[in-house]
């Protein structure tokens, strides 16, 4: 996509909070909702004299990620310190890694407006998050809760375009690392935060253009919002012959604008040098191998496998599994009804709705896999009608109960004895004499689905509704 003759090159940083129990180089809570301070000893609060000792389980989580975006994981990787001074940054120093990263060299496939996106990625290296600080007025407070937390930040190519590709880019890497478990992607928590490098150049240029980076943005909306609003920001900007200012810019979602946080005529030096409290990290082909054989069906292969083995198209292949909860349920109620496009059909309409409404989560339903699927088999062994089973669904969501107690209770086993549907024919019939004239004189057109209504209703929808098209039509001629 151009805008006036003009190109974005945009590259994305984002951050993944790594959903392990203890921090990085610590044996701290992770506990989002501690309270102020809680979760903090000497180490996090970067006391003098104090120890990093690598978190395992960050690592393990770190080579999993690594493996599905498809990068390389480096045998012997490296902690550096990053030194800069900032209030929520106790030690003066961040624990990351520099010039050898864990992962390196991997791509991500996505579709934007049903055309295929590949993005390089350059590298994904662990670190520690800073601490939080809380401004309120002309005062500060700082809150290291978050200090030390292990984060994984996934650096990508300067391959995306447009503000779309960027959001969906966004939306991938989340959907990923929640397949993975190693990461809740919960942006209004931070969890994951994304950094945007976005420069405009000429259409056909070589040259990138000077590039702009918007800090810590905490939705996809205000990602794809934040980089239309740069790119004319800075097209006026050359219009009018005006230098592009490499700095780092913030998104206020109220204004829809950037503003200015700090300038950057060169690149910030962090004197980076490796962390002598730490040896290098050392990964061997074992470690590799066994993450490796546990790793998850990922979101592209999974909807894939959907429309290939249970015909499914390729919107509820995508619906399905966009999020690794709804998949597996899918594949749960499948399983029991043996019916695969139904299945689809019931959680995509009717169960996702009644969620959505609820504000719950697919793992929170009322209505277990299992039981919608005993639903489904209902339906298609005659048991009940379509229109029955809907209003058992609700009475399911409400209650929680089986499909078939609420049927007994209720009474609504659907009526499949001809000889009984005949006589609600025959009085439905004998009750609208004028409309069975007008029907068979042709005087009136498509009566027939009148007639199958009232048919419905007077069997409180219990009839079969083929046997009642069948008899009707016989009954008609």
């Amino acid at each position: 996509m151009s805008s006036r003759g003009y190109e974005a090159v945009i590259g994305i940083e984002i951050h993944v909070q790594l959903s392990t129990k203890s921090k990085m180089f610590c044996a701290d809570s992770t506990a989002f909702n501690g309270g102020d301070n809680e979760n903090v000893s000497p180490v996090s609060a970067g006391m003098p004299g104090t120890l990093p000792v690598v978190n395992k389980v960050a690592v393990e989580y770190a080579i999993k990620t690594g493996l599905a975006l498809g990068c390389n994981i480096r045998k012997k990787s490296i902690f550096a310190r990053k030194n800069y001074f900032y209030p929520d940054m106790p030690k003066g120093y961040q624990i990351s890694q520099y010039d050898q990263p864990i992962c390196e060299g991997g791509r991500v496939s996505f579709k934007v407006d049903g055309k295929e996106k590949v993005v390089g990625i350059t590298r994904a290296h662990l670190e520690e998050d800073a601490g939080k600080s809380n401004h309120h007025g002309e005062y500060t407070l700082i809150n290291l809760n978050r200090a030390g937390i292990p984060l994984l930040e996934v650096v990508s190519e300067p391959d995306i375009r447009t503000p779309a590709e960027a959001a969906e880019y966004g939306r991938t890497i989340r959907q990923i690392v929640r397949y993975l478990d190693v990461c809740d992607g919960n942006l209004e928590e931070g969890s994951l935060r994304c950094d945007c490098n976005v420069s405009v150049r000429k259409e056909g240029a070589e040259k990138f253009g000077t590039k702009v980076e918007i800090k810590n943005i905490n939705s996809f909306r205000f990602v794809e919002k934040a980089i239309e609003y740069e790119i004319e920001r800075q097209i006026d900007a050359v219009e009018r012959g005006e230098k592009i200012i490499q700095e780092t810019r913030l998104w206020d979602p109220d204004k829809n604008r950037t503003f200015s946080m700090r300038t950057k005529e060169d690149a910030q030096d962090y004197r980076y040098f490796p962390d002598p409290d730490l040896l290098p990290l050392l990964v061997s082909d074992k470690m590799i191998e066994d993450i490796r054989r546990v790793m998850p069906e990922l979101p592209l292969v999974r909807a894939k496998r959907f429309q290939d083995e249970h015909g499914l198209p390729e919107y509820d292949a995508s619906v399905l599994t966009n999020e690794k909860q709804i998949a597996d349920y899918y594949e749960e109620v499948a399983k029991e009804s043996k019916n695969f496009k139904a299945s689809s059909n019931w959680i995509m309409t009717e169960l996702i709705r009644e969620l959505n409404t609820a504000n719950k989560e697919i793992t929170d339903s009322p209505i277990k896999a299992q039981q919608l699927g005993r639903l489904v088999s209902l339906i298609d062994n005659g048991t009940i009608s379509g229109k029955i089973a809907k209003t058992v669904f609700q009475e399911m969501w409400q209650s929680g109960k089986d499909a078939e107690v609420i049927i007994k209770e209720k009474g609504l086993v659907q009526i499949t004895d001809p000889a009984a549907i005949e006589k609600i024919v025959d009085e439905v019939l004998a009750a609208n004499a004028q409309n069975v004239e007008d029907h068979k004189s042709g005087k009136k057109k498509n009566l027939l689905g009148f007639f199958v209504g009232a048919v419905m209703k007077a069997s409180k929808g219990q009839a079969n509704p083929d046997l009642v098209n069948k008899i009707l039509l016989e009954k008609l001629k």
